[in-house]
């Protein structure tokens, strides 16, 4: 029979399979469902299981009933009970979903629910001390066109909080710029939806009216009394360059804060390496030039090098493909130029050097 997962009871047999929003599996077949199993049902927000009419006690399985309000309450704040048991894709997956309804929220005026916002994120984030350098820098691969804001703001959180872990922030504070990389973009409920949802390349209209998207982020978290005045002004600071060519302010390096010095190679990258509406995803390694190129006049330099830094330790050793479709395996990787390593080729066996041949660049990883 086909329940909702709310009205399952331990003991219930799973008859299918669950999987999950990545084609992933949850939970097999013929499963004995627990209280952890329901819980994990629920939070993936699935919608119903096929199950045994029999208990695994050989008992008749009779449906529980719950008020509606205890079912939506759950689902509208999912915490961490049952997430460390999940793979971290899904529970990425998971938490972009529950951001999409707190930024529909805020687009029918609600205001910003700190305590939802936290349960959201904070278990995602201190799952970054098991989670390889590979899998934060390969988050754009799950980006969907139509729902790449939100998206964006997650994955924005994930890597900026893992730039500064890797920088050596206490937990603290890295938990706190990755709430500041969620909350970065929340001013953009203030912008026409047709704007941000349009195919075609921006108007220089269109591009003032994006840029004002910082200030009504601030204006957004200014007053919240429990987030700090660090997270507010990377809020507001994460589109401005240490060159002073950035906005909404164009204050220079020494002005802007740190948090948002690393929110803004994050942003940057995922950005640059997603699929959106207007744009073509391009090569992480091509972005990474791109940000190396940058590192004195747009983007903090020391924020750069631990960026770099990451990204050499994920890279040894990879399967990739090149922009000429040939593959091959990196082989040898110089800490100043991770994106010109060389590399064996497959058919030749021959092996390059990517520095001498500039017009040639890595499209994709393939495997470790």
């Amino acid at each position: 029979m086909r329940v909702e997962p709310s009205r399952l009871v331990p003991g219930c047999i799973l008859l299918d399979e669950v999987k999950g929003k990545s084609n992933r599996e949850i939970i097999p077949k013929n499963t004995v469902l627990t209280e952890t199993h329901i819980t994990i049902l629920n939070k993936f927000l699935v919608e119903s299981v096929e199950v045994s009419t029999k208990l695994s006690d050989g008992n008749k399985f009779e449906p529980k009933q719950l008020p509606n309000i205890v079912i939506e309450q759950d689902v509208r704040k999912p915490d961490q009970v049952g997430m460390d048991e999940i793979s971290f894709v899904d529970h990425y997956l998971t938490a972009t979903a529950s951001y999409k309804n707190q930024y529909k929220n805020w687009q029918n005026s609600m205001p910003i629910d700190m305590p939802t916002v936290r349960k959201i994120i904070i278990p995602l984030l201190e799952r970054l001390k098991d989670i390889k350098s590979e899998q934060i820098y390969s988050l754009h691969k799950y980006v969907e066109k139509n729902d790449y804001i939100y998206h964006h703001s997650v994955a924005i959180s994930l890597i900026s909080a893992f730039l500064g872990r890797e920088m050596g922030y206490s937990k603290g504070e890295w938990l706190q710029i990755g709430l500041a990389g969620l909350l970065c973009d929340c001013g953009m409920v203030r912008i026409d939806s047709d704007l941000i949802l349009n195919a075609d390349p921006l108007t220089s209209m269109g591009i003032n009216d994006i840029k004002n998207h910082p200030t009504y982020s601030y204006r957004m978290v200014e007053n919240l009394p429990t987030i700090t005045i660090g997270v507010k002004l990377a809020v507001l600071q994460h589109h401005e360059r240490v060159d002073g060519n950035g906005y909404p302010l164009g204050i220079t390096k020494e002005k802007i804060h740190q948090y948002a010095k690393i929110i803004a190679v994050a942003d940057m990258y995922h950005a640059m390496t997603s699929e959106r509406l207007y744009q073509k995803k391009q090569s992480p390694f091509k972005v990474i030039e791109e940000i190396q190129k940058d590192q004195y006049l747009k983007f903090d330099a020391e924020v750069v090098k631990f960026f770099l830094g990451s990204f050499y330790h994920l890279s040894l050793g990879s399967k990739i493909i090149l922009s000429n479709q040939q593959s091959g395996e990196i082989v040898f990787i110089h800490p100043d130029k991770p994106t010109r390593p060389m590399i064996r080729m497959d058919d030749s066996e021959e092996i390059i050097a990517l520095e001498q041949i500039p017009e040639l660049y890595i499209e994709e990883i393939t495997g470790g």
